[in-house]
């Protein structure tokens, strides 16, 4: 039921107004509260919804694990190359550089000059150092050339490889150090022979391919009559050891017919030893004559 209010006017009448039911008074609590509770439950639209910090985590994971993975790849592919091709470009130079040096130093201390020609190409004690000079010379450019071999031999190779980016930047890189180790050495045989003989460096590095190709084919052929010797010996050591089995078998034939034949001896001795102690008499069947 509704209820009606008195109002006083200035006049002194009277005006009553209804009040609205309580029931629609509650209807407007339930509503206040029902939209409270609602924006209560509803997130702050000036806030972050903390799904979002989560999927930023997840996100910055996955990156640190790509790159990490990503780095450890390069490592693994720098590996390979490098077990692949072990260390075919940690080239050293040999040791017939240094003792050249040392004995230009010794030719020196001797009064030696060099690219200067020498007066008397008969005096042997003027061209003493000289001549050793040459030879030590040579026997660096001929211990070099197996070093340049491999560079030309890899160098068509490598710039392939890296012009289809085919090969790790560490390998290309050792392939260049290796590449102006060997050239910067060609240069230097080739100066130092034009101070030893003014226009030699045009044809040594020739020579000493030459004696080189001399020089290996002589190891090969002692390499050869060394496993042919090896071969041989042990060819004659199966032989002898043949023999003696052999004659292994033969001692232990005759051992076995010494054997049979001493045990044949022995079983006719018994034979014989049975016989005579039957304990019979000779002449005891036989019958007795008769007495006259």
């Amino acid at each position: 039921m509704s209820a009606e209010e008195a109002t006083i006017n200035p006049d002194g009448s009277a005006t009553f107004e209804e009040t609205p039911p309580m029931g629609d008074a509650g209807g407007e609590g339930e509503s206040f509260f029902q939209d409270t509770a609602q924006e209560g439950i509803s997130p702050d639209a000036d806030g972050i919804d903390p799904a979002f910090y989560l999927l930023g985590a997840a996100f910055a994971v996955i990156v640190i694990y790509f790159l990490f993975f990503r780095a450890k790849k390069d490592d693994s592919e720098d590996d390979f190359f490098a077990e692949l091709d072990g260390d075919k470009f940690n080239l050293k130079l040999p040791s017939e550089v240094d003792e050249y040096y040392e004995t230009k130093a010794k030719c020196e201390a001797a009064g030696w000059e060099p690219g200067q020609p020498i007066k008397d190409p008969k005096d042997q004690q003027a061209t003493q150092p000289q001549r050793l000079l040459a030879q030590a010379l040579m026997k660096r450019a001929i211990a070099d050339i197996p070093m340049v071999q491999h560079i030309q031999k890899e160098s068509s190779g490598m710039n392939k490889l890296y012009s289809q980016s085919m090969c790790s930047v560490k390998q290309w890189r050792s392939y260049q150090q290796a590449e102006s180790l060997v050239s910067q050495e060609v240069e230097e045989v080739r100066a130092e022979a034009d101070e030893i003989e003014p226009g030699w460096s045009q044809s040594i590095w020739r020579q000493a391919m030459q004696y080189h190709q001399m020089l290996k084919q002589r190891h090969e052929l002692e390499e050869k009559q060394r496993e042919e010797a090896i071969q041989k010996r042990a060819e004659i050591e199966r032989k002898v050891a043949e023999a003696r089995k052999l004659q292994n078998e033969g001692d232990k034939e005759k051992a076995a017919e010494q054997a049979a034949a001493e045990l044949l001896r022995q079983e006719e001795e018994d034979k014989k030893k049975g016989g005579e102690g039957s304990g019979m008499k000779k002449g005891f069947l036989q019958s007795k004559g008769k007495k006259k």
